[in-house]
């Protein structure tokens, strides 16, 4: 990674994984900083990163401080935090800094407004397999990021996931797929553990099954040209047991269904843009 000073404000699941995947990635730990709410899980992270970490329980001007001379700023506190702690920072602010939000809801235009003029800034859409550095996560720059600023923020995330940019229309999309889309694959193993219990497995048998086939089969989708489609009919013979069970699902209506939910999710997260970015 290049000669980047980043600063995390907030070191919460998420914006933690993605400290620690660009500190296993080379990053000295001498141009990290981050910000805590409480002096213990400040000594905890500098203990298990040696990072320097800021508590604002210790000091009220933490995150201004963490924050001077950054080349990039990552806000992970909770989305209806974000703008605030925008506004706190803004003062401390180097023009050149690009300030990325990695919460949902939060628009590029309502950030742009709770910093200085021209401040670039980068929306993203993370998931939680960041945590185990296989996620993906969506970026979006802002009306005053360059190109520059834009793989700056890539190189730091790539570190803990797959990095795709979509322009700001399509994060809705982002978040209804992939920012939500982890919970529906546990929902799928849970479902199919509960499916073998009432076929008589034991519900430990059963678990190992469910979750053990998931895990593999997502092993399976991990090459950058494994088509899901592709793979699925590979494994689905004419009349075999799987064809059955494909069948089934879409004489369900499966596909309606989850098309349903991953909507549902996107226009909780049109909600929550006006909750926490509206007028």
């Amino acid at each position: 990674m290049s000669e980047l000073v980043l600063s995390f404000l907030g070191s919460g699941s998420m914006n933690g994984s993605i400290l620690r995947g660009v500190l296993a990635g080379g990053t000295p730990a001498g141009r990290v900083r981050a910000t805590t709410k409480s002096a213990s899980s400040a000594e905890k992270l500098r203990e298990d990163t040696g990072v320097t970490v800021l508590s604002g329980e210790e000091n009220e001007k933490a995150n201004l401080e963490a924050v001077k001379g950054a080349d990039v700023v990552l806000l992970g506190v909770k989305p209806y935090a974000i703008l605030d702690l925008a506004r706190e920072i803004a003062p401390a602010l180097e023009p050149k800094t690009v300030v990325a939000s990695v919460a949902a809801g939060i628009t590029l235009e309502a950030l742009e407004k709770a910093l200085p003029e021209g401040q670039p800034v980068v929306r993203t859409m993370p998931n939680t397999p960041s945590s185990v550095g296989r996620g993906v996560i969506s970026v979006t720059p802002g009306t005053h990021t360059t190109k520059e600023q834009l793989e700056a923020v890539r190189e730091v995330l790539s570190s803990v996931a797959t990095v795709v940019e979509v322009e700001e229309h399509l994060v809705r999309a982002v978040t209804g797929v992939s920012g939500s889309g982890p919970a529906y694959v546990f929902y799928l193993a849970e479902a199919m553990q509960q499916a073998g219990e009432k076929l008589g497995l034991p519900s430990d048998v059963a678990r190992v099954l469910a979750k053990e086939t998931v895990a593999g089969a997502g092993v399976l989708l991990s090459p950058d040209d494994a088509d899901p489609a592709a793979l699925r009919k590979a494994v689905t013979s004419p009349g075999g047991t799987t064809e059955k069970a494909i069948n089934t699902f879409d004489d369900q209506g499966l596909r309606d269904v989850i098309a349903a939910g991953v909507t549902a999710s996107a226009e909780r997260g049109d909600e929550m843009e006006q909750e926490y970015c509206g007028d």
